[in-house]
């Protein structure tokens, strides 16, 4: 049986050793050529002819797959010549793969001496089991084993080098500046003692294993490549952070920060993604980029809205402050354009702060909502601190009520403590300062930020004031039940949620405030009748006049 494919053609070489002292190259032409072409060549062709052979090498000539040499030697008479010859035939064998020996410089085929113990094994294999030879196919089955066990070696000797230790550790506690010159230098070298190892053995097995060689050790290095973009990666993001710090607290504009710092901290990244780079794979950092770009976005976030909030607050203190004093005296004063004075207020500073916060965010870029939604924030915000203060005080109307009723009762429009006398009309005095504390009671009653009218202080004036607070009987209690409008906890025309006082809490107060100012006035009108008894010692003017004229005791004797 024969095997075709072989990739190079087969030499024939035959030794004539001339025991003459007739040199073969002194022989007759003729005979010479007789000698090579007649009992070599045509022999050969012959016997190739009787070969059996595939159908499609049929027509196939011996010299299309072999090739045929006549070596003659020296006689051995001339030993000294013999013995060079014969080194130089060995060498020819030695170096048959070098230019001048057998092959001619062709390496296909070869066998290096450290595949030559298994190549011979497999060739004995093949023989047994097939009673057959192909070189070829046995020549890539030894570079394929050979080759993977050079590869297994370079493979082993890189995970147990000293300097790929070294690197590897230095890498678990941060960056290393220069990580990807080393890297490729400890993985070029053992790609570079494969090639030489392998460099005999067939170039497709070679290539094939040199490819999954540095696959593998790519594969096994790559962990520590991105533990290091890991550390670039989180350098460059510390490093944005200290940078946008610095920068706000320089009083630049948040955005142009943010965009300057971004810019700085994605160039640093590039290069240190460069700096990692090996030079024998071409890995995609675009993943860890995105990520710290995701990761600057949110810390600019972050910072963006606890700075609004921080500004946002700083407003809100403002506005607390400005409203606050000015809301609880005009409550306190409780006077007929309390609300609407409030309400202008409000206004005014509600749209002066949000002026001043609409040009303090103005360099954060935000969108129309987002500006919208903030301004709202404040405007809801100080109507809240109106609404807070006006509960607040509802809760001491009646420490309000009597403060305004002992003013009014107490003291005369100048100012001026009155002195009871018996020209004082204390009824009247008394339903003015219970009236300037009824105005106080409807003003606290309710809130009325929205500009809706209502009827509480005419109710409550009409009810407490005109009418008759308490009913006597049953039958009573339910007549005036119906027809009092006091008797509920809402009032017309206004919201629960902007009631601060119920109209049957307005009643309970006010029985309460009657009774703990009743004291005041029964002490003034005590005060006034001791006064007018105090002059009832007095003689009449008629009397005194007669004093005048005639004397005190002109006067005694009248008397009697």
């Amino acid at each position: 049986m024969m095997s075709f494919g072989i990739p190079r053609k087969t030499m024939f070489m035959f030794v004539i050793h001339d025991n003459s002292k007739t040199p073969f190259q002194h022989w007759h032409p003729g005979l010479r050529k007789f000698i090579l072409n007649v009992l070599f060549s045509k022999a050969l062709e012959e016997i190739w002819n009787g070969v059996p052979k595939p159908q499609a090498y049929k027509s196939t000539r011996f010299s299309d797959f072999f090739s045929e040499e006549v070596v003659v030697m020296s006689s051995y008479e001339e030993k000294e010549k013999f013995k060079e010859e014969v080194a130089q035939l060995r060498q020819r064998f030695s170096h048959s793969i070098s230019p001048g020996g057998f092959a001619g410089g062709d390496r296909r085929g070869v066998v290096p001496a450290s595949g030559f113990s298994f190549s011979a094994q497999q060739i004995w294999k093949v023989i047994k089991d097939n009673k057959d030879l192909d070189l070829h196919a046995h020549k890539v089955m030894v570079a394929t084993v050979r080759c993977e066990e050079i590869a297994n070696q370079k493979f082993n000797q890189l995970i147990n080098d000293g300097g790929w230790l070294a690197l590897k550790e230095a890498v678990q506690t941060g960056p290393v500046q220069g990580f990807g010159k080393r890297l490729s230098s400890i993985v070029g070298t053992y790609l570079s003692e494969y090639d030489i190892e392998a460099i005999y053995f067939d170039e497709g097995a070679r290539n094939s294993k040199r490819q999954l060689l540095e696959s593998k050790a790519l594969d096994f290095v790559y962990p520590t490549y991105t533990t290091m973009l890991g550390h670039v990666r989180s350098k460059a993001l510390e490093d944005f952070k200290v940078r946008l710090e610095e920068s706000l607290n320089k009083r630049e504009g948040f955005t142009s920060s943010v965009r300057t710092c971004t810019q700085s901290s994605m160039l640093e990244f590039d290069e240190g993604c460069a700096d990692a780079a090996i030079q024998q794979a071409n890995w995609d950092s675009s993943r860890v980029r995105k990520k710290l770009q995701r990761d600057i976005d949110a810390y600019a976030s972050s910072v963006c809205s606890a700075k609004l909030s921080k500004l946002n607050g700083n407003y809100e203190t403002q506005l607390s402050a400005s409203l606050t004093g000015p809301v609880e005296a005009l409550l306190e004063t409780g006077g007929k354009d309390t609300w609407a004075s409030i309400r202008k207020l409000l206004n005014h500073e509600t749209e002066f702060t949000i002026s001043k916060f609409s040009a303090a965010v103005a360099d954060f870029v935000l969108d129309k909502e987002t500006i919208a939604q903030l301004l709202q924030h404040l405007r809801d915000y100080s109507r809240n601190v109106v609404e807070k203060i006006a509960r607040e005080e509802a809760t001491k109307i009646m420490i309000h009520m009597k403060d305004r009723f002992f003013t009014v009762f107490n003291y005369n429009s100048d100012s001026m403590p009155r002195v009871w006398t018996e020209k004082v009309d204390i009824r009247s005095i008394t339903k003015d300062a219970r009236s300037a504390s009824m105005k106080l009671l409807a003003v606290m009653a309710a809130i009325r930020l929205d500009e809706k009218p209502d009827n509480i202080e005419k109710v409550l004036f009409s009810t407490l004031m005109d009418g008759i607070v308490s009913v006597s009987s049953s039958q009573d209690r339910r007549i005036g039940a119906s027809a009092d409008p006091l008797a509920s906890s809402t009032w017309e025309e206004v919201s629960l949620e902007n009631t601060l006082i119920t109209p049957v809490q307005c009643k309970s107060l006010w029985v309460e405030f009657k009774i703990e100012t009743e004291y005041s006035v029964i002490e003034a009108i005590s005060v006034q009748e001791a006064y007018k008894r105090s002059n009832n010692w007095l003689p009449p003017p008629w009397a005194i006049m007669v004093m005048v004229v005639h004397g005190f005791n002109q006067f005694m004797l009248l008397l009697k």
